[in-house]
């Protein structure tokens, strides 16, 4: 209008008019750009933070077999780099997929209201920019996929290092680690490449078909101003709306390849969030009141069967069958991969047994709600693990309203406390992330600690001292005999001088049970025991 009617007719107060208007609707849609920018932030961040939480819930449910089929680097990056790509796809959703369509639309209406002839070149151009869309969308979703797998790779890489850091710099072993991060991280890179520079390709297809849509513009427009079927001011509208359906047609374009990795890691995200946890609590009786409880600490174990998921078919445990009374201590033993600990592991449920049951006080551990049946058993693993924070805060992980009396009376127990006292400190003594600030053996009699702490019916130690020396391993022994008396106790150790005290000592070999009895009677009537023995008197001798 301006150049079309107020520049021919000199009409200086229509020309400021519609100037006027077209600054105050300028200043209005950076406004309403402004506010859907925020507003696509927090909707975004919050719906980032929801999932995130659902998904670390999710994973808190899984049992050991469900961590073990996704791994624990691919967990990591799910909760993550999925979550947050899948936060900035929202984001710019929200952002470009309310204004990319109305522009879109609008921008069309108003192209049809000038000109409809010369609408038709654009009706021309964007079914070609959608096919080309499609067709490069549909393969950049599975390089996407590819891609994220690599970062699983990448990410356990960068883990396994950091965790076993000091094993790395004690053998010497960096430049084999460096090899190592070198092949995923170059793995990831090409992935990422190949993603790249197929949706690469769609701004320039785009921009070739919009510019030769507007070259076909300018060539039939510039006919029809001389002939009167098109003023000037029309020809410059109408390029002006078809760059912004070139803008929207971008707009759409960025939204896709968003949402193609987007639908890659959604589907990651959905995986975990659609798994069902193998150990799960039974239906809630009618009576709350009713529900089994820990009390004695009798433990049976009736012809038991497990093999893990990941374990080709092949038993780790076979036809196991043995009793516990209240208050006994029970020792196994055995050689490497005989199954000692993943039989303790039945106990608190962390696995569930493929075949037999396992009771606790007459009643089945599948029978009892997982929160009640692990707040009646203690547990040492076998790979002792700390958390940041105070040594406080870490013992009462096992009672958090214990008093510090009764925590340093369990400290003492564990012959932690003369370490603990003797730091600036005491019990507010910072520790690392994993316990890095203290040594193996003092990371040891805290986790004892804590596990008394709980003040356990049944107390399971899978080779919970082999980091202590045996004069410290014979306090803490001698603690337990006196002070924790009624307390079932099972102690995995492949130390004879830790178990021959025991009430009871169970062989097994390759998954089966090979003999049962005190020290003296399997010393004198089993193989396997008397072979563990002699190896043992043979190191000492030497």
């Amino acid at each position: 209008r301006i150049i079309d009617v107020g520049i021919p007719a000199n009409d200086i107060w229509y020309i400021a008019r519609i100037g006027v208007l077209m600054v105050v609707l300028g200043v209005i849609a950076i406004g309403l750009g402004v506010t859907n920018m925020r507003f696509s932030a927090y909707g975004s961040q919050g719906f980032a933070s929801n999932v995130r939480q659902a998904l670390f819930d999710k994973v808190l449910s899984f049992s050991f077999a469900n961590i073990d089929a996704f791994h624990s680097a691919s967990l990591v990056t799910r909760l993550t780099s999925d979550v947050t790509q899948l936060q900035i796809t929202l984001m710019m959703s929200l952002r470009m997929l309310l204004r990319a369509p109305l522009m879109l639309f609008f921008s069309i209406v108003i192209v049809l209201s000038i000109n409809a002839r010369l609408s038709i070149i654009m009706f021309v151009a964007m079914p070609l920019l959608a096919i080309s869309l499609l067709l490069i969308m549909r393969s950049a979703e599975r390089l996407f996929a590819a891609m994220q797998r690599r970062l699983d790779d990448l990410n356990g890489a960068v883990q396994e290092n950091l965790i076993a850091i000091r094993v790395v710099k004690a053998f010497v072993r960096e430049a084999h680690e460096k090899s190592k991060f070198k092949i995923a991280n170059d793995a990831y890179m090409e992935a990422a490449q190949r993603a790249g520079f197929l949706t690469s390709l769609l701004f320039p297809v785009m921009i070739l078909i919009l510019n030769a849509a507007t070259i076909a513009v300018i060539w039939f427009g510039g006919k029809m101003v001389p002939t009167g079927e098109m003023g000037t001011g029309e020809l410059i509208s109408f390029l002006s709306y078809l760059m912004m359906i070139l803008i929207s047609a971008m707009m759409f374009s960025m939204a896709f390849i968003l949402f193609a990795r987007a639908k890659a890691c959604a589907q990651r995200v959905l995986e975990v969030m659609d798994t069902q946890a193998t150990v799960v609590d039974r239906e809630a009786l009618a009576e709350p009141e009713a529900e089994p409880q820990v009390t004695k600490g009798k433990i049976e174990f009736r012809d038991v069967d497990f093999r893990y998921a990941t374990g080709e078919g092949r038993n780790v445990l076979s036809d196991i069958s043995f009793s516990v009374e209240p208050g006994e201590v029970v020792a196994i033993v055995g050689g490497t991969g005989s199954g000692k600990s993943s039989l303790l592991s039945l106990i608190p449920r962390l696995y569930d047994c493929t075949g037999g049951q396992v009771f606790i006080d007459g009643v089945d551990v599948r029978d009892y709600r997982l929160e009640t049946l692990r707040a009646g058993i203690g547990m040492v693993l076998q790979q002792n693990v700390l958390f940041s924070g105070t040594v406080r805060e870490n013992l009462l992980w096992g009672n958090s309203d214990a008093s510090p009396e009764e925590m340093e009376y369990c400290a003492r127990a564990a012959q932690a406390h003369d370490f603990v006292a003797a730091t600036p400190d005491g019990y507010g003594t910072e520790l690392g992330q994993g316990g890095v600030n203290l040594s193996g053996g003092q990371r040891q009699r805290l986790c004892i600690a804590r596990a008394m702490l709980k003040r356990p019916r049944i107390l399971i130690l899978d080779d919970s001292t082999n980091a202590v020396d045996t004069a410290t391993e014979a306090k803490i022994r001698r603690a337990f005999q006196s002070e924790f008396k009624d307390t079932t106790v099972l102690l995995v150790s492949q130390r004879i001088s830790s178990v021959k005290d025991a009430d009871r000592i169970v062989v097994l070999h390759d998954g089966r049970v090979s003999g049962m009895g005190t020290h003296e009677t399997l010393s004198s009537g089993n193989s396997i025991y008397r072979e563990i023995c002699l190896s043992q008197q043979e190191r000492l001798a030497a």
